[in-house]
């Protein structure tokens, strides 16, 4: 599942780092656990998180000894539909392709 469109439109680790949330939004997901999921480097993920929180986009909740991060609800779309799990080709381009 994906971020809802209108969260759609940042930096390419931030939309990564929101699709990923979004698909484990029940469970959250720790920062190692992101990390492995997000193809990006270590800085570019630390950046694209702290300003995700900034923008309230993503909430970060410790339990104990864990830390938990989970989409804010307003980025989980109401209906998922099947259409969210496929990539089009325009989409696989833009991720592998800087341009």
């Amino acid at each position: 599942m994906k971020a809802k469109p209108e969260y759609r439109n940042r930096e390419r680790t931030q939309v990564a780092v929101l699709d990923e949330l979004v698909d484990r939004a029940d469970d959250g997901m720790s920062v190692l656990e992101l990390r492995a999921a997000v193809e990006a480097e270590i800085d570019d993920l630390e950046e694209a998180l702290s300003t995700l929180k900034a923008d309230r986009l993503i909430v970060v909740e410790t339990d104990g000894s864990e830390t938990l991060i989970k989409p804010d609800e307003r980025v989980i779309p109401d209906n998922p539909t099947e259409e969210d799990d496929e990539q089009s080709i325009g989409e696989w381009l833009r991720e592998r392709f800087p341009f």
